[in-house]
């Protein structure tokens, strides 16, 4: 008569734990915390009981699914839902499925996913922004086994695929369009202008860049909210209470200024507030820009003067290069597999809705 085989259960009371604990142990399920008492416990009671792995049964279908990873900061911004659904809409095409890593801007959580990748072990992995500075060596290294795309601000230099994006030339065609209507005084509102979150400044700098130019770069405040908000957990309106509160305050302090220049539409939707709740027309009293020409700011009563990056076409193009790699790497008919990098960068574009016009006391010139 044959041996009864040992099971997990058979483990758990000999080493005095749950099953799911002996389950999770013997899996090697790194994410779950456990002492180096109980890991010694069940691994000794395993030895000692004889104790053999089951073989995992195939699939059915015999394969393994289709997955790519996306790594997200939020989604409380539609910047990143726009991303998101670019993303999706071209790996459903082709057959994918997505697992969203949402980070919340923690390095803890960010730690954690990347950690998971060598378990999970995706076709590919898509970076909706730039990876933490102190996590980019471990992204390289990801990428030199799994296909990774990241898009980035252009001033981040990876060497991975990247869809980029030129911050500093986005801050420069928001000041051009302000100077070019005699706005002399601006304000811009920012979320935490941090080192790890390098793109903002980048915005903001080339906005400041062309004030410079024109010799009026001390006519701009900046107001930025306190870092510690980027620590808090993301709520949808985040980014508009930073607009709201700043220019609350902002206006507390001068009402001097004739434009109000937001680092992305979410906010700018606070400073409009703000602004009609202390009476001031838009924009005649006061002009306002976003970035992102998210859904919300095309609406005819908002009508918000933005910028158009091709956001969803981001999401799309980064799909792509993942899917370009996979194929590449299976079609190889040699040992030797061509490395090769994608860069891809999109010209943004002005839009001009009704939240900007000539500053107040100057007539257009004929």
């Amino acid at each position: 008569m044959s041996q009864r085989k040992v099971t997990s259960m058979d483990i758990a009371k000999a080493a005095g734990v749950s099953q799911s604990t002996v389950s999770m142990v013997l899996n090697k399920k790194y994410n779950v915390s456990f002492s180096k008492e109980t890991v010694e416990k069940v691994e000794a009671a395993a030895k000692k009981l004889d104790y053999v792995p089951q073989k995992r049964k195939a699939s059915k279908s015999g394969r393994k699914e289709k997955l790519l990873v996306v790594f997200c900061p939020n989604l409380t911004n539609p910047y990143y839902v726009m991303l998101l659904q670019g993303i999706e809409s071209r790996a459903k095409e082709q057959g994918y499925v997505l697992f969203v890593c949402d980070t919340q801007r923690d390095l803890r959580m960010e730690e954690r996913y990347l950690k998971m990748m060598w378990q999970i072990r995706p076709l590919g992995i898509v970076y909706m922004c730039n990876p933490s500075r102190c996590f980019m060596g471990l992204v390289e290294e990801l990428s030199h086994n799994i296909p990774v795309a990241v898009i980035n601000n252009q001033n981040e230099r990876l060497d991975v695929d990247a869809v980029e994006l030129d911050n500093s030339k986005l801050g420069r065609l928001m000041a051009r369009h302000l100077l070019e209507l005699g706005h002399r005084r601006v304000a811009y509102i920012a979320p935490p202008l941090t080192t790890r979150q390098k793109q903002r400044s980048k915005r903001v700098e080339g906005f400041l860049k062309e004030y410079d130019k024109a010799g009026l770069k001390e006519n701009v405040i900046i107001k930025a909210a306190k870092e510690e908000s980027d620590s808090d957990i993301a709520h949808i309106d985040s980014e508009y209470r930073i607009g709201y509160e700043l220019t609350k305050e902002l206006l507390s302090e001068t009402r001097e200024i004739t434009a109000i220049v937001a680092l992305n539409d979410m906010i700018a939707f606070g400073v409009m507030d703000a602004l009609h709740e202390e009476k001031l027309k838009i924009p005649g009293d006061v002009s306002v820009m976003g970035c992102d020409n998210t859904l919300f700011s095309r609406l005819h009563k908002v009508g918000l003067t933005t910028i158009e990056h091709f956001v969803i076409y981001k999401g799309r193009d980064a799909c792509d290069i993942i899917m370009k790699k996979i194929a590449a790497h299976e079609a190889r008919n040699t040992d030797m597999e061509p490395i090769s990098t994608y860069h891809v960068e999109y010209e943004p574009r002005l839009i001009v809705r009704g939240t900007t016009t000539y500053a107040k006391h100057r007539k257009k010139k004929n």
